[in-house]
């Protein structure tokens, strides 16, 4: 997951925040974010059964404006925005010309002609020239505002009930994959019930010069139902237990959508977009490898790359994994090859020298209505 970044390393608005509270701060993909406070385990816990506060400001957020902003990013997205609806919010990727995924990400449609798209933080540059690109002739803006928004989540069972005293916007009524412009803490914000954890929750997207205020706040009236500040290393495993594909691992420019198992946001009814042509021929010709979940048996830590053997041949590799909190065994996801991703079918992976027997399970493994063991 982290990995050797050569260069300057960015800082979110929060970075001081974050070394007063004695995070263990670690580079990833170019940013200086913290991976812990107290431990992984406990904030992973935490999450689950009462409520966590992440900083994800080094997110990126594009805004798109004009009556040629549906156009532009119905040509570009793999999902269908004619679906989506105002105050709504969906998961999609862009693909390249030959259906390896450019980059996943979530569109907000405000109206017909303003939509906000949030993007991976080490893609922000790539995918601006990719929205930035098919302009010609249409009456549309794109503006990168990465840097000046800030963007916090609240994860977690008493997510509702922390930020309902911060708001006077009727949480209640806010449903799943749905957002609403409104005031936190008396700051203007979007407020978007969605998330990366499986837990409910929401995302608020407002201006970094409030980041602090912000943080610190939610911190404050949050305490009281168990709320902690949530590093990098729990999103990470909250996210592999609920089998949700991180740039980079279960999709790449080499991962087309329909192999890792994204295929649900790829509408190859709709008309013309980017790698519309190369996934058809996919589809048609059969996918050579699928993204499956995984449980060990036996006691053992999988991680990306491991190899995933059956009957000592090798069918594929790991792409994310990880010991458990909440499970308290070994889990993750693989590639592995189409004959071999049927639910029950038991597999090795190889951990060092040595090969840990597994059972391929059903993705997610984990979903927010699912009681902890």
């Amino acid at each position: 997951m982290f990995v050797c970044y050569m260069g300057e390393l960015k800082k979110t608005p929060l970075y001081d925040e974050h070394v007063k509270l004695g995070a263990k701060i670690v580079e990833f993909g170019g940013w200086s974010m913290p991976v812990y406070y107290s431990t992984l385990i406990d904030e992973h816990l935490t999450t689950r059964a009462k409520a966590g506060l992440f900083d994800i400001c080094h997110m990126g957020e594009f805004f798109i404006e004009g009556n040629g902003a549906f156009k532009l990013i119905q040509g570009v997205i793999t999902n269908d925005l004619s679906k989506l609806s105002d105050g709504g919010a969906f998961y999609s990727c862009i693909c390249l010309e030959n259906g390896g995924v450019a980059d996943d990400l979530f569109v907000y449609r405000f109206n017909s002609e303003k939509f906000m798209i949030v993007v991976n933080a080490g893609n922000i540059d790539k995918d601006f020239r990719i929205f930035s690109g098919p302009k010609d002739g249409l009456d549309v803006a794109v503006v990168d505002k990465s840097n000046q928004t800030a963007k916090l989540d609240v994860q977690g069972p008493n997510a509702q009930e922390i930020l309902q005293k911060l708001t006077e916007v009727d949480l209640s009524s806010l449903e799943r994959f749905c957002f609403v412009e409104g005031k936190v803490n008396c700051v203007d914000t979007i407020i978007s019930r969605t998330g990366y954890t499986a837990e409910d929750g929401f995302e608020l997207y407002f201006d970094a010069s409030r980041a602090v205020e912000m943080w610190n706040k939610i911190l404050e009236v949050g305490s009281e139902f168990g709320l902690k500040p949530v590093g990098l290393g729990a999103r990470d495993t909250l996210r592999i237990e609920a089998c949700y594909s991180l740039y980079g691992h279960e999709l790449t420019e080499e991962i087309n959508p329909l192999e890792a198992g994204v295929g649900f946001v790829v509408k190859l009814d709709k008309d013309n977009f980017v790698g519309k042509e190369a996934l058809l021929k996919i589809k048609e010709d059969g996918l050579k490898r699928k993204i499956v979940a995984f449980e060990l048996i036996e006691r053992g830590i999988p991680r990306e790359h491991y190899e995933v053997y059956k009957n000592n041949e090798k069918i594929g590799y790991v792409t994310s994994g990880t010991m458990s909190p909440t499970f308290k065994t070994g889990l993750g996801m693989a590639f592995v090859n189409p004959e071999e991703a049927s639910v029950d079918n038991e597999i090795d992976v190889k951990i060092r020298d040595k090969f840990y027997k597994a059972k391929i399970v059903e993705r997610p493994i984990y979903t927010f209505n699912k009681k902890i063991p």
